[in-house]
């Protein structure tokens, strides 16, 4: 379930942020703690290693290559920042790109319920099945890339179990072959159905007909872009080349960043403090942002920040039918409102938000310039006029 905050930070408040420090679910805890806790095990091995099996010689061999190591554990030799930085904002770009182009039928809804007429079955059966079919076609694509709706809809006889298709469709569904996915065929079913309804004077003109259509190529061009999404991927090399160069930094770090016998006077070594507080806090920091890479360049699987897909399409089938079926032509009577008699009125406010009405309205960030600005311009003006 995506793990939402936003009521929480409301309002800035002290210590606001520091309360979301505390939870586990959809926190970088939860996914970073085996990767922090294999880190600080091989940690801890090199330092037993070399503080008591190792012999004075076999010491200063360690120092040496400890020593060596720390040269390449400066960023400016492995640019992990940089890398990292790059990646993470080319993974947000694609999460937020997937998440404007879900398929929602809100917009086709509104057309359909608008424009295609008849209070009576046929006009009603009419509405539902275009709205089915276009909920049918976004099953199917969520059901080719998320694995939660996989899961809920593993054949497509569960499809037709739970009302999406009936066994006719699924028949024809079947009985068209192609090689590619046939997610838009639901679609193609919708813009033959309007066109007939089109020839039955369900839908009146020519104008209503191309809203349908075009409202219905946004749907279907939705639907195109997440299966295009799931298809090409970032590249691969780029996403190897994040992930080595966080673990390799990380490598030279183990043996590197020990804490050398201080007596010997090696450089940044004049104290043995056992515990790396800095780079573990560094690992912790660099390994969560390519954990937060991984989080999100794949929304629709089943971490705890995923996309609820399964709620969305339980969501969107049901505000459709809602809105072309109990809603068509289901209007309240057309009354005067409360304050049709008053030229002047103000809506009320509660003793909670009383004290917003002493604040002013906003009228424009000059509207209270000084008035002084004013006369000098006039008087500058009139000089100028008197020249």
């Amino acid at each position: 379930m995506t793990v939402s905050y936003t009521l929480e930070v409301a309002d800035a408040r002290f210590g606001g942020f520091c309360k979301l420090l505390l939870r586990w679910k959809g926190s970088i805890y939860k996914l970073l703690y085996k990767d922090f806790l294999l880190f600080c095990g091989v940690y801890v091995f090199f330092s037993v290693f070399y503080r008591f099996l190792l012999s004075p010689k076999q010491q200063d061999l360690f120092e040496r290559i400890a020593l060596y190591c720390d040269q390449f554990t400066n960023t400016n030799f492995i640019p992990v920042l940089f890398v990292l930085g790059f990646y993470v904002t080319l993974a947000f770009n694609r999460w937020w790109g997937q998440y404007t182009n879900f398929p929602l039928p809100d917009n086709l809804m509104m057309v359909v319920s608008g424009n295609v007429h008849g209070t009576d079955e046929r006009g009603r059966l009419l509405r539902r099945t275009l709205m089915r079919y276009a909920n049918l076609s976004s099953v199917l694509i969520l059901r080719s890339i998320s694995t939660r709706v996989l899961k809920r809809f593993p054949t497509m006889e569960h499809i037709v179990e739970a009302g999406f298709m009936t066994t006719h469709e699924l028949n024809n569904f079947e009985s068209l072959h192609s090689d590619f996915n046939k997610y838009w065929m639901p679609l193609t079913w919708f813009s033959n159905l309007a066109s007939r309804a089109r020839e039955e004077g369900r839908v009146r003109d020519d104008i209503a007909l191309r809203l349908l259509m075009d409202e219905l190529n946004k749907y279907r061009g939705k639907c195109s872009l997440l299966f295009h999404y799931d298809w090409i991927s970032i590249p691969l090399v780029y996403t190897q080349v994040v992930t080595l160069a966080v673990y390799s930094f990380f490598a030279f770090c183990v043996v590197g960043r020990q804490f050398l016998n201080p007596e010997k006077g090696y450089k940044d070594h004049k104290i043995d403090l056992y515990v790396p507080v800095f780079t573990l806090l560094q690992f912790f920091f660099y390994a969560g942002w390519l954990k937060v890479g991984e989080l999100i360049i794949n929304p629709f699987g089943e971490d705890d920040d995923d996309f609820e897909t399964n709620q969305l399409i339980d969501r969107n089938i049901q505000v459709s039918m809602l809105a072309v079926d109990d809603m068509y032509q289901n209007l309240a009577p057309i009354e005067k409102d409360k304050h049709w008699e008053q030229r002047h009125f103000s809506v009320p406010y509660t003793l909670s938000t009383a004290a917003e009405t002493l604040t002013p309205a906003f009228k424009g960030s000059t509207f209270d310039m000084r008035s002084t600005h004013f006369n000098f311009c006039n008087a500058f003006c009139c000089c100028c006029t008197d020249q």
